[in-house]
């Protein structure tokens, strides 16, 4: 894996690498003999270039590992919970080297297609009632990624909220020289319930738009919203076709892309401005 061939923008760069090397497992040789095992780094660029082209597993180039057990391979990682510990590294470097931004938080959903249907999928309101998911995201001031969760294409967003921000509250607890923290909703979130959990049960100062309200500003476009910012993380986790459109079956497979993808963006965000 010299990285001299056309599928360099499909690979992890060396210095992610470097650093998922570390969380993957420790496969020991066996006494036995017999076959030796693959090289990881190969396993981890067809796994990434299956994410970024949405490619079924046996179309993966032969030049990074075979599909079968390229696709071994995840399944087991999937169950470790390898890509949620690689996000999480993500997370912790770009808190040291960079700091998250806490002050203002927004969170949003996004719908992407389901072909194949199966968990966490329901008919698409938006797509002629044709399988699809949804995935919500919350993210900090400057949009890096700190917590997802992933249901049905029909189901409405604000029961995904509370699950969004559990799992934000696992990945990154809250300390108490965090200060004031706010959370940017859309007029969709518009309810006294949504109001009172996220005061209540979570803590924050919540900025949510009135249905009214939302439309008077539209006219001002010098008043920009704060949770453009999630909005902008939704645009560019689409780039990854595995994402864009669901192919996996298990939304445990789908939440791992997506916990795979978010660890890239904010390592790529590290490398640019760290």
């Amino acid at each position: 894996m010299d990285g001299s061939t056309s599928f360099d923008g499909f690979r992890i760069p060396n210095v992610l690498w470097n650093k998922i090397e570390k969380i993957l497992p420790t496969y020991p040789s066996s006494s036995k003999g017999g076959r030796p095992r693959r090289n990881l780094r190969g396993i981890v660029d067809a796994i990434f270039y299956r994410l970024r082209t949405g490619c079924q597993w046996k179309a993966i180039p032969s030049c990074f590992a075979p599909g079968s057990t390229a696709h071994q391979y995840f399944q087991e990682w999937v169950e470790l919970g390898v890509f949620d510990a690689i996000w999480q590294l993500a997370l912790q470097e770009y808190d040291d080297l960079i700091g998250l931004n806490w002050s203002w938080q927004s969170a949003d959903c996004a719908m992407t297609k389901s072909p194949l249907g199966h968990e966490e999928t329901g008919k698409n309101p938006t797509d002629r009632g044709k399988r699809g998911t949804k995935r919500s995201l919350i993210t900090e001031a400057t949009g890096i990624p700190v917590g997802i969760s992933v249901g049905a294409a029909n189901m409405h967003d604000i029961r995904l909220l509370r699950s969004t921000l559990e799992d934000c509250f696992r990945r990154v607890p809250i300390d108490e020289g965090r200060g004031v923290e706010r959370l940017c909703l859309d007029k969709g979130y518009d309810s006294a319930s949504i109001r009172k959990m996220i005061i209540e049960e979570f803590g924050y100062r919540a900025h949510i738009r009135s249905r009214g309200e939302e439309k008077s500003l539209l006219r001002d476009r010098r008043r920009k919203p704060r949770r453009w910012v999630v909005e902008r993380t939704h645009s560019w986790l689409n780039r990854f076709r595995g994402i864009l459109i669901r192919w996996d079956k298990k939304s445990t497979n789908y939440i791992a892309n997506l916990q795979f993808a978010c660890a890239y963006y904010t390592f790529k965000k590290i490398m640019v401005f760290g």
